[in-house]
This record gives C-alpha cells, structure tokens and sequence, in this order.
C-alpha cells in the first residue's frame, strides 16, 4: 500500500512540473540583492524589501491626507518601471528660472485624498511634467560611481565639437545629509544623480522625498506634513528609512539576455557607430562605498547620469535645480528589455512614458541626439531591428 501511496505522489510531482511553468531566470528578474553581501546585510535586505514592497499605508498609519500611492512598490511592480497609472505629476520647483509654485502645493501634486479631504488640483497657468517612476534595480551601483568620473565625461561647451555637451546638475543639499566621501562641490553645492533631471543627490534624499511626497507620510528627514505643511511627528521610523535606502542600495544590476546572439552583437556595433554611446555610456566604475559589495565594480549601465538638451520635442517647461526644461539625466538602458514585464506588457518611455516601442523613444530625441537620430533613420530596417534587439537585450 505504501508503494502504491509512493508511486501516486510520484506522479502528482511529475504531472505538477509538466503543468506549471519554468521559473524565471536570474536575467529574467530585476530584483534580488547584488553579490558579496554578509548575511547580516542580506537580512537588513530583507527587511528593506518587505517596508518597500509589501507595507501599505493606511490612515491609521499616517497615510495622506493627500497622496499618491499607498506603497512604495505599488510604483515600482517587481523594482521595474511604472505604469501611467502611478506616473507623478511635478509642478514647482525653487531655481534660477523662477518656477516656483511651492507655496500652491509643489513640488508633487497630491491627486488622491483620504474620505473628507480635496485631492489637490493643478494650478491655473501652472507648468508641469510627468515623471513615470523608473525602475529601481543597480541605483545603488551608479550611486558609488565618483564624482570625478561624472566630471571627467561632462563638457558643458562641447570643447570637442560632437554636438554632445552634458553636465551635472549641482544642487544644495538638505539640512539632514552630508556630502559622500570625495564628493566635489561647487559654490557649496553637490552633484546630484538620482531622478529624471538628476535633482536628487542620493538614495536617502531620493527614499525619504517619495515618502513624504508620494504617500504623505512624515520621517525626521522630512517632518513637514503635506497637507498643513506643519511640522509633526514622524509617521515613518529612521531604521524603516534607512532599510529601505539600504534594499534599494543592494539590488542587484539587470543581467543581459541573449548577449552573444550575432542579430544582438551587430545591434550592439551599431549603438557605437552611430553615436548613442556618447550620453549612453555602456561602462563605468564604482569607487569606495561603505557597503563593500558596491566599491570597485565595474557596471553596463549605458549612462553617463549627466544633464543632456533633448530638443524642444521633449520640453515639457518644468525645471529642477539648475537643469532647465530640455535637459534630461541620461537613463540607464540596463534593464530596458523587461520594460514591459512592470508595465502591463507594453512599453511606457521615456520621461513621461508617451513613447510605447523602443523605435518610438529613439525618434523622439532631438537636441544633443539629433547627429545620432539621422545616423539612426539612415539606417536599414534590418539594421534597425538589429539596434532594437540589442537594447531589448539589456
């Protein structure tokens, strides 16, 4: 009876794995930690991981009154890029340019509302952008990168005469942060990487930013409540904070797909050729980090996290800091393929997600990429579908 009992559950085992289907791959998946963490740091990961991906706020929790979403990861499906359903809407900034509408409910608008409160609405006249979240994976990898490598790719006069001319975007940093080991400053500001315009100088001023301003919930980095603007009490502890900074530190960087395929090797020929490397740069490498894990990789982000002009096409008149309306940080390409995996399967890009095809974000630059842009439409349609492939690849 025993063995008959053996050979039933053998067959139930075998029927499941011809039933279910195959697990994804490690290169299939955005998150997971990086390599070389200590098991104590593996389970300051862990807990990281469940604040940002499973915690929903709720009132009781200090949730609102005005928000935007209800968790971290509710932005954020599987760490990769939004959906225009969780895309931000920014509206005000302090700079040089004087957009400013902080005092009429900037820089983020809050447009849902706990019962008995008013969402808030955009002001008459007002610019704005919006910003569809990126995807989290290896930010903390190109937040070890130094500033001397981000200054040594700028060149804010096109000194070479290619038409490419990024530069950093130097902000002042908030009353709770000091700079990084080795950080360069200039007129008592520091080179910000983190965002669509590179306003944010680190992960922990990017965390505590998105708590405040995503969910209305206050932390001692940001005490003000959005909603009053008062002062109250933290909503959000610093160990959560800091967890959560820490998870986002440590994930992991997008493994490529497919990488030795040859419609994928003459893809990656063409990226060079026709110039994209020049705001896309496929290499760089971190420097000291205070988590061991992160200091001396060398990373395929396919960035340069500088401030380029991308044409009047993608002016969309909203300032931060002092990159101006055109500029936009270059965003890394890795992890471009599995796009759509957090996107309901199709494709979002760019800033504002408007482009629904990778050919469709290609056509779209302009300014700094223009050179690259008509290399781009001279090429063949097997060409382009080469160049497609490639960057699908990432």
């Amino acid at each position: 009876m025993r063995l008959i009992y053996f050979l039933i559950f053998l067959g139930l085992l075998t029927g499941c794995e011809k039933i279910l289907p195959p697990a994804p791959g490690e290169n299939e998946l955005l998150d997971g930690p990086v390599e070389g963490l200590s098991d104590a740091e593996n389970l300051r990961f862990l807990r990281g991981d469940i604040a940002f991906n499973e915690e929903v706020f709720t009132p009781a929790m200090g949730l609102g009154p005005l928000f935007v979403a209800t968790s971290c990861g509710s932005c954020h499906a599987g760490d990769g890029k939004g959906h225009p359903f969780s895309t931000l809407t920014r509206f005000g900034q302090t700079d040089t340019t004087g957009n400013q509408y902080l005092h009429l409910g900037g820089p983020q608008l809050q447009h849902r509302a706990l019962p008995g409160f008013t969402p808030e609405n955009l002001p008459s006249g007002t610019t704005f952008s919006k910003l569809t979240p990126p995807a989290n994976t290896g930010l903390g990898l190109l937040e070890a990168v130094s500033d001397a490598d981000l200054l040594a790719w700028a060149d804010p006069g096109d000194a070479d005469a290619d038409g490419i001319s990024g530069r950093p975007n130097w902000i002042t940093l908030p009353s709770y942060m000091s700079p990084r080991p080795g950080a360069i400053s200039l007129n008592g500001q520091y080179i910000g990487r983190i965002g669509k315009k590179a306003a944010a100088y680190n992960l922990l001023q990017q965390t505590a930013n998105a708590y405040n301003q995503d969910m209305g919930i206050t932390s001692e980095f940001e005490p003000y409540d959005t909603y009053t603007g008062h002062e109250i009490d933290p909503e959000v502890s610093i160990q959560t904070v800091l967890d959560v900074v820490f998870y986002l530190q440590t994930l992991k960087a997008p493994l490529s797909r497919n990488e030795y395929a040859s419609d994928v090797s003459a893809g990656k020929q063409l990226f060079t050729e026709i110039k994209c490397a020049g705001c896309h740069r496929p290499t760089m490498q971190t420097g000291d980090s205070p988590i061991a894990a992160l200091s001396g990789r060398t990373i395929f982000p396919y960035s340069d996290l500088l401030l380029h002009d991308m044409g009047p096409g993608l002016d969309d008149g909203y300032t931060e800091g002092r990159a101006l309306s055109a500029e936009w940080r270059t965003p890394p390409l890795w992890g471009l393929g599995l796009s759509a995996n957090s996107q309901g399967g199709q494709y979002f890009l760019l800033h504002d997600g408007r482009a629904h095809s990778i050919g469709e974000a290609i056509l779209m630059h302009g300014g700094e990429a223009t050179a690259s842009i008509d290399k781009y439409r001279q090429l063949s349609e097997a060409d382009k579908q080469q160049l497609i492939l490639f960057l699908e690849s990432l």
